[in-house]
């Protein structure tokens, strides 16, 4: 492969940053300055700045939109589990989930450490949605959800709550409970009929049709790790 296709494919920089990394002189090929294009075998030694550099398991990072009927699940024998759906070559796993009737955005990562650095609720990591409940609703509705609502003997976390449209609205939460929104809308008397997830964190669903996955930008994984307070083990 290309000496700018190794670096990405072990997780440590961007095509373009490699590029500039050897147009620097600062990789090495069996100790001989690399140039762009360069190819490198498996049995090949890279280094940059002197420092050679292992190859082992490739972090992967990446986003979906999830479409209604997909389960959130690495059961292999359940229908449309997401794992299948997305047909990736590499073992990952989903970041939390979103119920079956549920559509939108969800990431999924082979980095096991992150996981619960995103999900712990006392981080407050921001999850927002697009929710349509089954007829109108007033002010008093909005002002409720905001305020926090009482799902199975407790009360959720104060959030923001924004009209769409008669029967729409937008919320923002900063926990991740079993069906949230649903038991919140029920507990009110209301039924959602549609519940759309847009963002996690930083990272929006833009640009990804239902079905459709990509990896996570540089700076989407830049800003994602900045949020976690880990290093931004890709940036140089």
């Amino acid at each position: 492969m290309r000496i700018n296709k190794f670096f990405t494919e072990q997780g440590l920089c961007s095509r373009r940053e490699a590029d500039r990394l050897i147009a620097a002189g600062r990789v090495t090929i069996n100790g001989l300055v690399a140039k762009l294009g360069d190819q490198v075998s498996p049995q090949d030694l890279v280094a940059r700045d002197g420092v050679v550099l292992q190859r082992g398991h490739r972090p992967v990072y990446l986003k979906y939109h999830k479409p209604v009927g997909v389960t959130t699940t690495t059961e292999p024998h359940v229908r449309r589990n997401i794992i299948a759906e997305i047909g990736h070559p590499d073992r990952i796993f989903p970041i939390g989930r979103l119920d079956k009737d549920s559509s939108g955005l969800i990431l999924l990562t082979n980095d096991g450490d992150i996981v619960n650095e995103i999900l712990r609720v006392e981080h407050g990591h921001e999850r927002e949605y697009r929710v349509e409940v089954e007829r109108e609703f007033d002010e008093t509705f909005l002002s409720r959800m905001a305020q926090g609502v009482t799902i199975l003997g407790e009360r959720t976390r104060p959030c923001t709550v924004a009209r769409l449209g008669p029967r729409r609205f937008r919320i923002i939460l900063t926990e991740g409970r079993n069906r949230q929104i649903r038991r919140m809308c029920q507990a009110l008397g209301y039924r959602v009929v549609s519940l759309h997830r847009v963002r996690i964190m930083y990272i929006t669903i833009e640009g990804l049709h239902a079905g459709q996955w990509m990896d996570l930008t540089q700076d989407e994984r830049s800003r994602l790790f900045r949020a976690l307070g880990r290093p931004a083990g890709s940036s140089m």
